[in-house]
């Protein structure tokens, strides 16, 4: 008899959980989709925010937001039973109106470090009742990060990379220190050319000349903005750098770069493979 109460319990607690699994999941932002996928439930996902790239399938899907802000009436249309999204990115007042709503909420604080990518899988995974898979997912992950960094190519000494935002002339800024852009430069054997400041703040001329990088890094949309590399080497100051007077611009795909979470290894190996080869 006690073994039949045992094995009803094993058996309605395995279906609670199978249950409590979200059918319909919106994601706010990439990270928070590529994750989701990677634990299966990219087929769950019925929305994402404007910064979800990859997997390609997920571009494909509705657009929640409007330079990253977002409303309650956008979230609830897709009547989903989970919204994940990035700690501090909606409003209290939009997570009231999804709870009234019926509709689970969870945000999630990204932490630019390897154990902060680790972190971050197994947070996804807890919120879309996947823990042991997740524990599974930020075990190979960690395997694979490792490699990465045991493959590490170095010079004879660290290259000073300037990372620079831009969307057109109008709106660059420079990454500092403890921004996305200064762990995956620091990870991948680089250094990050700016360190009088924390985060982002406008790009200057002055501060180019100053920080004189030996590398400049760009998205690839940033660098399309302001004409490719010949339309960064005519910005003023960018010819009086070391990065300008020997053509080294990079650029790269921002939703791998900022990843920090289950393709870390890829944004690794891919960054120092460009500062090495230039």
């Amino acid at each position: 008899m006690k073994k039949l109460s045992c094995l009803l319990l094993m058996i309605t607690w395995y279906l609670g959980s199978y249950a409590a699994v979200p059918k319909r999941i919106i994601t706010l932002s990439a990270a928070l989709s590529e994750t989701t996928d990677a634990l299966g439930l990219g087929k769950n996902i019925v929305a994402v925010d404007v910064t979800t790239s990859y997997p390609v399938f997920l571009t494909k899907l509705p657009k929640v937001s409007n330079n990253r802000s977002v409303s309650a009436e956008a979230l609830i249309a897709f009547a989903p039973d989970l919204v994940l999204a990035p700690d501090g990115s909606v409003s209290k007042e939009i997570q009231y109106q999804l709870k009234s709503a019926g509709i689970r909420f969870v945000s999630i604080k990204q932490e630019y470090s390897v154990n902060g990518a680790l972190k971050f899988i197994r947070q996804v995974a807890e919120a879309l009742q996947l823990a042991p898979k997740g524990e599974l997912l930020a075990q190979q992950t960690e395997l694979k990060i490792k490699q990465a960094l045991a493959g590490i190519k170095s010079g004879s000494k660290p290259a000073k990379v300037l990372f620079i935002y831009a969307r057109g002339t109008g709106v660059m800024m420079v990454a500092g220190k403890k921004s996305s852009l200064d762990a995956v430069i620091s990870l991948s054997g680089g250094k990050n050319a700016i360190h009088e400041f924390e985060d982002f703040k406008p790009y200057t001329t002055e501060a180019l000349v100053k920080a004189n990088p030996d590398v400049i890094l760009m998205f690839d949309f940033g660098l399309t903005s302001l004409g490719g590399v010949n339309g960064i080497l005519k910005m003023p100051g960018v010819a009086q750098t070391s990065a300008g007077k020997n053509k080294r611009i990079v650029q790269m795909d921002p939703a791998l770069l900022t990843n920090f979470s289950v393709r870390l290894d890829q944004a690794i190996t891919a960054l120092n493979g460009k500062l090495m080869e230039l």
